[in-house]
């Protein structure tokens, strides 16, 4: 384990941070009142205001992810990343529309609810682990994510023994918050966390321009230069995911993510009526659209301050960028002021907690609500079961699957490639292994009237084998042939969901129709 502290962070700086960690365990500790049963804890006793639902959705969707790999991709690439937001756009405007209004009306602890409602118990429960094992790679990979910026704070490095100490200290930190408080804890540091985060891009926006001698304007250029201002790439070849094609894909994901992931769908639960549930998504997306823009300027800002020494001249900084994850926590850890210091990195801490603490909640929630206390049932029919549990049980979840997570971002820092992956379509395709089936269930079962447990879960299963294959089959095909340099042609995963959702409907509406 690493035993030295980064001494670029000055006492000032620890103290700010010290500071924002202690502020989100007092939120914590002080929306634990109400809490003292399963609709407190988990839904807010659904009286959450529409304005801080949105902020904290917007935070979740933001993430580690966007903080560390937002600028990581403009520094890389361009702006096509911008191209994702069209897609969570339609996204937002499907579950709108069509998902959540019948299931915000069944009135469920979770989203998986209606389709116990709707189905049967069992299909409920098949949903739930579907999300349970999809939340557990997703949320793994966005911890691992928050921790390499972590580790590189702390330590200075991203070596493994110091990325697996910063992910358990970090795990740590969100799963103590969420206990006390539940998913008020989690709406109200995250409403915190994303007021902390664009303050912390505004001011290395501000600084990052002053540092570099040229005006604006003459900034655009140079970027145009270098072919770094792209916005939209009009390619049709699917085996690319930054295409305006691929975008459009990303509709199914979106909504998936919006509508049939606990972790995200959550939040829209606890409003007080489907109309403030409706306007906290649509307020989501608008909130995060110009946060992810600032995100990917300062990532070109990024890439003229460090990889054009010729424009900065005498300014030109002395530390090089070896790796594109470092870019951001290098140039806030070396470049800014003390006291700015130790706000940029509350900013990005705030980032990371954002998709953190909700995951944690959802994931205990449908736990109890959709496997274990129906398990209880069919096991004891004459025994009196909540649907999640006091408070108690509920917390004592909130921690089980805080180290759960924990455990999965560690498998996570093993299993990424950085010579072949940047961050944000890692993070984003490994939550397609759930999403597929979950989609294509949901939208089986309000737009057919079909279904039975057993096709559920066959839909379930075929969901996840089509994304599995779809990213595990051209290496294996690669590794069997010992192909040299060559790459299988195969789809990206934006348009994985596509497919997988279809294959997923079809299999679903296979059962017999419900009377």
């Amino acid at each position: 384990m690493p035993d030295l502290l980064n001494s670029q962070l000055a006492g000032v700086d620890w103290l700010i941070i010290a500071g924002y960690f202690a502020a989100i365990i007092v939120i914590g500790a002080l929306a634990s009142r109400g809490t003292s049963d399963e609709t407190g804890f988990f839904l807010g006793g659904r009286r959450m205001p529409a304005w801080a639902v949105a902020m904290s959705f917007a935070a979740t969707a933001l993430s580690a992810a966007t903080f560390i790999g937002g600028p990581e991709y403009a520094y890389n690439k361009d702006l096509t990343l911008l191209v994702y937001e069209l897609g969570k756009v339609f996204g937002a405007v499907l579950v709108c529309a069509l998902l959540l209004p019948p299931i915000y009306r069944a009135g469920c602890s979770t989203v998986y609810g209606y389709l116990g409602q709707r189905v049967s118990p069992g299909a409920s429960t098949a949903a739930s682990v579907a999300f349970l094992i999809g939340r557990v790679l997703a949320s793994g990979a966005r911890l691992f994510i928050a921790g390499t910026a972590f580790s590189y704070i702390l330590y200075d490095t991203l070596d493994p023994s110091s990325l697996i100490t910063a992910i358990v200290v970090f795990g740590a930190i969100g799963t103590l918050y969420t206990v006390m408080g539940g998913i008020k804890a989690v709406i109200w540091t995250d409403t915190l966390q994303l007021i902390v985060v664009v303050g912390a891009l505004l001011v290395s926006m501000v600084l990052l321009l002053d540092a570099i001698p040229l005006p604006v304007g003459e900034v655009f250029d140079v970027l145009q230069a270098d072919d770094k201002t792209k916005l939209v790439d009009t390619s049709l070849d699917l085996s690319r995911g930054d295409t305006l094609l691929a975008a459009i894909a990303l509709t199914f994901f979106y909504a998936a993510a919006f509508g049939t992931d606990h972790d995200m769908a959550q939040r829209l639960l606890t409003c007080k009526s489907l109309r403030q549930s409706i306007g906290s998504l649509i307020g989501a997306t608008l909130i995060a659209l110009p946060i992810t823009v600032l995100f990917l300027f300062t990532g070109l800002l990024l890439f003229v301050f460090y990889a054009r020494p010729d424009v900065m001249g005498d300014a030109a900084p002395a530390m090089a960028v070896a790796d594109g994850r470092e870019v951001y926590p290098q140039y806030l850890l070396h470049e800014l002021p003390i006291g700015l210091r130790g706000l940029a990195m509350a900013g990005l801490f705030a980032a990371a907690m954002s998709s953190l603490d909700s995951a944690i909640n959802a994931m205990a929630s449908s736990a109890l609500s959709d496997v274990i206390n129906p398990v209880r049932r069919r096991l004891n029919p004459q025994a009196q079961v909540d649907d999640a549990g006091n408070a108690t049980a509920s917390r004592g979840m909130v921690l089980v699957m805080g180290v759960v997570l924990t455990a999965s971002a560690i498998a996570m820092s093993l299993m990424y490639n950085a010579e072949e992956d940047t961050l944000i379509p890692f993070a984003l395709s490994v939550m397609t292994f759930a999403y597929a089936g979950l989609l294509g269930v949901f939208l089986c079962v309000i737009l057919t009237g079909r279904g039975s447990t057993r096709s559920v879960i066959a839909a379930l299963v075929a969901g996840m084998a089509v994304i599995a294959a779809s990213r595990y089959l051209p290496v294996l095909i690669d590794w069997h042939y010992g192909l040299q340099g060559a790459k299988v042609w195969w789809p990206a995963f934006p348009y994985w969901m596509v497919y997988g959702a279809y294959v997923s409907l079809v299999v679903c509406w296979l059962g017999s129709p419900r009377k």
